[in-house]
């Protein structure tokens, strides 16, 4: 067993993603040392958030007012609360996070990302549209701030304090070591133990082996559980998944690397830590399968604008408000009540160059890589982005065809179910194109195209204009067969504001913290029972903010 001698934490950091990063930040920046642990190799620092899109949620800012849009703290505690939905006695702390979140958000966040270098795109993203209500489910207004350099320009500045910090004596990094045990004595949480891994030259994100060849014991007076959620293990998954959403899908695939186990769930619960809101998790529905993947069973989520006709896996018209890109979870259910776990788009070679966007840092290299001609071209281009393209070419999901009856043909094929009636399917977009002969209309998502299109972000860059999808001058016909696509466990560790472990009674456990999307971003769940999107990246950030505030502002050890 290899047991610290030289190095004495302040703090040990369990995971190196973006919640524990911030938190061995703020921790160092006070001159406290850190011992950060993570059981990947050192290529996977920086965790899901390398991943991701890279959207931040904020409220009012300054790319927001340059846009015309009209934001406050009021209307999105507004949107917040109508779509988290608590009403639950232990959502006591979930509440409080969230109420705290949305004024830093309207507050300290823009200072505190952008003074660390984190720049964003002029135009802002409208996610998660809502139920069409102005009290319920949705964002009312943009506020998807896309980072100049996705995933990977929100989480380069907490890797680079890191390193700093390692270089100036103040953190260590011990990679390939995984917990098993948290130490508890006299109820305090002391130290923790577990295996170390064998090395392994696996690129990021991809499996790596369980090999273990040691043991260790480390000990601090203070434990920070950063380990994420569990999205890539689809058995828990299942487990938790709530009858509310329809039955739980007997295909999904993983829209996390393999490493996102949950496995540090139930270490916390052997001392005592309370996991509330099992259920409560989130994920898409727009799920492909990667035709060039990293980790098993790899899927890549579309973002889609509001344009595509979204059928079921019987080819029935998925009605309003189950558009593309408004509501994610009702929008599951309504697809799992069809008794099918997959379903379709419908849309046009129009459609896909302006609305298809690939969710993750590597499928959007214009993006990442800060290239202003190659994004210029996604905007002003004649064809969709270059990863967008590959997957039409590519992508077992995707079928391009001149004529519907050939579509359909060859989504029967694709899905073997043999579920499609050409004829009612015709019949259904020729009920949709006739509601463009007016100006006006009745159905519900060409009156919503029409008016977002009233937004100079979503007109740029995101919601083509209305056409008829069978005209042919608009073609070719695309159809893409989507998959549910695990993504994040929105319940979590029971946690107060500073970020301390509770148990069920609520007493603190003395030395345990959480943060991250292992806390639920805060509180054990502070999205209640649905996300505005934009709030991933950010609730790790504040969590793990406040976790390290408050183990930096505790006196020093004698």
């Amino acid at each position: 067993m290899r047991i610290e001698q030289q190095f004495k934490p302040d703090a040990i950091i369990i995971g190196t993603g973006l919640a524990g990063l911030t938190a061995a930040m703020e921790i160092t920046n006070a001159g406290k040392k850190v011992l950060l642990l993570d059981q990947e190799t050192e290529e996977n620092i920086g965790g899901q958030a390398f991943w991701s899109f890279g959207g931040l949620f904020l409220i009012n800012s300054p790319q927001q007012r340059r846009m015309g849009i009209k934001d406050s703290l009021e209307l999105a505690r507004q949107d917040w609360l109508g779509t988290a939905g608590f009403d639950r006695t232990e959502d006591y702390w979930p509440h409080q996070w969230a109420e705290a979140y949305l004024k830093f958000a309207a507050g300290e966040k823009y200072a505190y990302v952008t003074k660390l270098g984190i720049k964003f795109m002029f135009m802002v993203g409208w996610a998660e549209r809502g139920d069409g209500s102005a009290s319920g489910h949705g964002n009312s207004v943009p506020r998807f701030h896309v980072s100049w350099g996705t995933g990977t320009g929100v989480v380069r500045p907490f890797i680079e304090k890191a390193y700093a910090a390692e270089k100036s004596g103040l953190l260590q990094f011990k990679f390939r070591h995984r917990v098993t045990k948290l130490i508890m004595e006299n109820n305090t949480v002391t130290g923790v133990f577990g295996d170390i891994l064998e090395a392994d030259a696996q690129q990021r994100g991809a499996a790596t082996n369980r090999k273990v060849i040691d043991t260790f014991e480390y000990r601090a007076p203070d434990v920070i559980i950063a380990s994420g959620g569990l999205g890539a293990n689809h058995e828990l998954v299942r487990k938790n998944w709530p009858e509310r959403l329809g039955k739980a899908p007997a295909h999904m695939i993983s829209g996390v690397p393999a490493y996102v186990d949950g496995k540090m769930i139930s270490i916390a619960e052997e001392v005592g830590a309370h996991m509330i809101n099992k259920d409560r998790m989130w994920h898409y529905t727009e799920g492909i399968q990667n035709w060039n993947p990293i980790w098993p069973n790899h899927g890549i989520r579309i973002l889609p604008g509001p344009s595509s006709l979204w059928f079921d896996a019987k080819g029935n018209r998925l009605p309003a408000p189950f558009l593309p890109g408004f509501d994610t979870l009702g929008t599951l259910k309504h697809i799992q009540d069809s008794g099918y776990s997959y379903s379709w788009f419908i849309l046009t070679q129009k459609i896909i160059k302006k609305e298809f966007a690939l969710s993750g840092s590597e499928q959007n290299p214009d993006i990442t890589n800060r290239d202003y001609k190659l994004f210029l071209k996604r905007i002003f281009g004649k064809k969709a982005p270059g990863p967008v393209e590959a997957f039409k070419e590519n992508g077992v999901d995707f079928i391009v065809s001149d004529t519907l009856s050939e579509l359909v043909r060859k989504m029967n094929l694709l899905s073997g179910d043999d579920l499609l009636n050409y004829e009612s399917i015709k019949s259904q977009i020729v009920a949709r194109d006739r509601e463009l002969d007016n100006k006006f209309s009745k159905d519900t998502q060409v009156n919503y195209i029409r008016s977002t299109r009233k937004y100079l972000g979503d007109r740029l860059g995101r919601v083509s204009a209305p056409h008829k999808i069978l005209d042919p001058k608009n073609g070719p016909l695309i159809a893409v067969r989507l998959h549910v696509l695990t993504r994040k466990t929105l319940g979590g560790l029971k946690t107060n504001l500073d970020a301390q472990v509770l148990t069920m009674d609520d007493d603190t456990i003395e030395g345990l913290y959480a943060v991250g999307e292992v806390a639920g971003f805060g509180g054990g769940g502070m999205h209640g029972y649905r996300a505005l999107e934009g709030t991933f990246l950010g609730g790790c950030i504040f969590s793990g903010m406040k976790a390290g505030k408050h183990i930096a502002g505790k006196a020093h050890r004698q």
